[in-house]
């Protein structure tokens, strides 16, 4: 049975505490820590940036001499020196112009969701729709041996979608981070060294 929703949970109270805009942050390090998608120096794409908190993880790693490039339907509330944002409908063409002067990427990231229904199927529908975007955008945009990082609600085309990205990356797994809700249905996509 699943735990009933708890907004104040010890994650969002640790990313008040630590200056995070919200607790999506402790995912990001989570992924990084594990899998090493993100270092120093990289070109980092992060699409459904905000309010910002996967961007202030990934600007603190890349450092100066990396760049970060953040979209999102909403404005971003974070900016920093190596920090870029834009509102943009990533399902539009304006999407792709608008990343291709910073390309090419050494990391994909997306915590990208749809604004839910409580329909099921139809958010999952959705969410596939988001995560197909973003794996185009990697497609055309993402450096050869770079990683790419989705998120996506769990459904029965989740294993067809990861199936697709096996063909383009040499190690692809889904990851659950510990500061997922559990009884959230997000998993989150990770796929290594692009081939």
């Amino acid at each position: 049975m699943p735990r009933p929703y708890v907004p104040n949970d010890s994650y969002a109270r640790k990313a008040a505490a630590q200056g995070y805009l919200a607790r999506s942050a402790f995912k990001l390090e989570s992924i990084v820590e594990k899998f090493g998608v993100v270092r120093p120096g990289d070109r980092v794409l992060d699409i459904g940036a905000a309010p910002g908190s996967w961007l202030q993880v990934t600007s603190k790693i890349i450092g100066s001499r990396g760049l970060a490039v953040g979209v999102d339907l909403n404005p971003v509330t974070f900016s920093a020196e190596n920090v870029r944002t834009f509102v943009c409908d990533i399902l539009t063409a304006e999407f792709l112009d608008l990343i291709k002067p910073f390309a090419p990427f050494d990391a994909v990231l997306s915590d990208a969701a749809p604004n839910t229904s409580g329909i099921r199927d139809r958010d999952a529908e959705l969410s596939l729709a988001l995560a197909e975007r973003v794996a185009e955008a990697a497609e055309l945009h993402l450096r050869l041996g770079g990683s790419m990082v989705i998120k996506i609600f769990e459904s029965g085309d989740t294993s067809l979608f990861v199936k697709r990205v096996r063909k383009k990356f040499e190690k692809v797994q889904t990851y659950k981070p510990p500061a997922s809700r559990e009884r959230s249905r997000e998993t989150y996509i990770v796929a290594l060294r692009k081939r």
